[in-house]
Parts: C-alpha cells; structure tokens; sequence
C-alpha cells in the first residue's frame, strides 16, 4: 500500500466550525455533524475533542448487523480510547462489579467480553453505556461518544428501543457528549436538543495554500503562468477527499515519470542520474491527464453508483454534471434536459440530497462529489 503524502497534518479552513463543535463538547452538548463523505467530519470532531481533552469512542454503526455486533463494537471503541495503565486499572474495577471481563491479551492489548446470554443485552447494553461516564469521572476527563451512519441501527433496532435509550442516556450523562456523524439531519434531530453543524465544501483561498505547499514538499510545483493550479481547484470544487485524491494521483504518476528519467539518465552518463533532473512542473495538461485516470480507476464505483438510482435521479445527476445550475426548476432547464416536472423534479432533488449525492438551494444544487460529476460530463460529452 502506497502512503498518502497528501492527508492534512492540520485542519483545513473549518476554524468557526471547530470553535462552535469545541464550544458544544466542552459545555457536555451533543450535536449532529452533516456533510458528505470526505468533507473532513471526522478530522473536524477529533480535532476539537483534543481541544477540550476529550477521549473519542467511535462506533460505526453500518458494521452492526445485529444487537450483539453493536454491544462488541461499542466495548471495542472504549478499549480502544481507554489504553493507559491508570485506564485499564480503572476499567478493571469497573469490571469486577459487572457481567463484563476485561480480558488482556497475549499482544498486550485489552479488551472486554462477555459470556451472556442472547437474553442478557439488554443489561450488557445498559451496562457499557453507562461506562464511558464511569471513566470520565474517575478519570476527570471528558468523553465523546461518536456514532458513524447511525440510521443503520434501525436495520435491526425496529422499534427504535435502543435508539430511544441511548439519545436519552446520554442527555442524562454529565462528562459524556454524543456525536453523529451523517450525511443529512433526520427529522427527529430538529425536536431534540441535539445541535447539526453542516460542513459544506471549502472555499479555494482555505485549499490553495494547502495544495501548494503540499506538492512542494513533494518536489511538485503548478507552473505559475498556466492555470495548472485553477484548474486542480476548479475539479475538486472544495472537496477534501477528492483534493486529496487528484494530489496523490499527481504525485504517483510524477514518480513514475520521473523513475523512467532516472533509468534512462543513469544509463547514459556515469554522473549520478538526480543531479540532472530539474523540480517537477505540474502544467495544465498533468491535472487534466492525472483526472482521467483517477475517474476511470473509480468508474466501476461510479457505474453501480448509478445503477443503483432511479432513471429520474440519474437524468437529473446527468443534467447537473453537463449543465450545472442554482436553478434546475425554471422552465428553460426543464424543457432544455427534458426533465420531469414538479413534484417529479422536486422529489428526485431531495432524494438526491438525502443521499448526499447533491447539494440542497445553499450551495446551487451542484453535485457533492465533483469526481462524479467530472467522470459523468466525460462519458456523456
């Protein structure tokens, strides 16, 4: 596996959003965090729970087929946050008045388990819930409960008992915050006390000097006088995830341009063959070149992406990618891409941005992941 060079070391251009997260954890509030996959909502959390001091227990609830998968992922997390000898220690008090055994590996690592029955998670459940508060407590520090796709608990939650007991624990917890990460707010979020900061995309004057110095360290330069650079911008429209992908795939094949140099320099001089290569140039052609293949790599992604949808989602992600719009329901664009009209349209535009595959009336309706879009305007163009 090749290392990523490009992964921000600090976060990028989402100061207000840290201050108000930072702000919420600190004063034991929970809060929904929206945005699409790869807008840098896990960074943001984490950094703003170093801020406050507090230890992170992530849980990606898509892993949790079932009740007993949820209760081990939810034990996993908080030994994975709880490491330290003082924390194992205070865990293993914790333990010997529950039906959990902390159990040490021969790796060194500690974990906790169980020999209950199916019958006995309700109490299991109870019992690890009320741990992360225990530790905070013991330890004066605090804890943020942090919950990846948390909708899927209802693939197995049908009446939403767990649901209702976890948002109402953790309300009642003093040290502990709660935290879901999703792509939308649900409806239930707007009658809690749960507070949803959205993060859109990212304005260039936050990624230029990020892009720019992190192709530098690599020995990467956009030409100055080419569009090299706005161009990059221009394709990643804000997106961190996909910045970061088009940056590797730059670099990855500079490198394997610039090892055919040096095998063909070192073969035809006996002066050592990095002495005659100049700095990497990163002209407009390298980020158009480099975003062709980054797009077919992931066609095969995109393609079932797309056979997923209905023909009425993907006749409106088409019309987007060619024809970009804050205004996809006036007539003149209807008529133009052949649209359905109305209820039609308007319900294809909030499927889509339910799936965080589009952007809502704030940020023009454009497509959330601009590969998506690039790869769909080339195939249809």
């Amino acid at each position: 596996m090749v290392v990523n060079p490009f992964t921000p070391k600090m976060l990028l251009g989402r100061q207000r959003e840290l201050q108000q997260v930072s702000q919420i954890l600190a004063t034991d509030g929970d809060l929904l965090l929206a945005g699409v996959p790869g807008s840098g909502r896990q960074t943001l959390l984490r950094h703003a729970a170093q801020i406050v001091g507090a230890r992170v227990i992530e849980i990606d609830c898509l892993r949790a087929t079932d009740s007993n998968r949820f209760l081990q992922l939810l034990a996993e997390g908080v030994a994975v946050a709880f490491q330290a000898a003082a924390d194992q220690e205070l865990l293993q008090q914790w333990s010997q008045k529950q039906p959990i055994i902390l159990e040490t590996l021969s790796s060194g690592q500690a974990r906790l388990v169980w020999h209950s029955a199916p019958k006995d998670e309700w109490l299991l459940f109870q019992s690890l819930l009320a741990l992360p508060q225990a530790m905070a407590e013991g330890l004066g520090c605090r804890v943020v409960l942090v919950f990846l796709n948390f909708a899927h608990i209802r693939s197995w939650d049908r009446s939403g008992k767990w649901q209702r007991y976890l948002r109402q624990e953790i309300q009642q917890q003093t040290q502990v915050s709660y935290a879901l990460i999703a792509t939308v707010a649900e409806s239930w979020v707007q009658d809690s006390n749960v507070q949803v900061v959205f993060l859109g995309p990212l304005e260039d004057a936050a990624l230029r000097p990020w892009i720019v110095a992190a192709m530098a360290t690599e020995g990467l330069q956009f030409e100055p006088e080419s569009e090299a650079l706005e161009l990059f911008l221009t394709v990643v429209q804000g997106h961190v995830g996909d910045a970061i992908a088009l940056a590797r795939r730059l670099w990855l094949d500079h490198n394997m341009f610039e090892n055919g140099r040096t095998s063909a320099a070192a073969s035809s001089t006996d002066q050592p063959a990095s002495k005659q290569l100049k700095a990497h140039t990163v002209y407009p052609h390298h980020v158009y070149r480099s975003t062709l293949a980054l797009v077919e790599d992931l066609s095969l992604t995109f393609e079932s992406l797309i056979l997923l949808l209905p023909p009425s989602q993907v006749r409106v992600l088409e019309s987007l990618a060619l024809d970009p719009t804050d205004s996809p329901h006036s007539r003149e664009y209807i008529q133009k891409h052949k649209l359905s009209r109305g209820g039609g349209l308007q319900g294809a535009l909030a499927s889509l941005e339910q799936k965080g595959l589009v952007y809502g009336p704030d940020y023009g309706y454009r497509i959330t992941m601009p590969l998506l879009a690039f790869w769909l305007k080339h195939h249809l163009s």
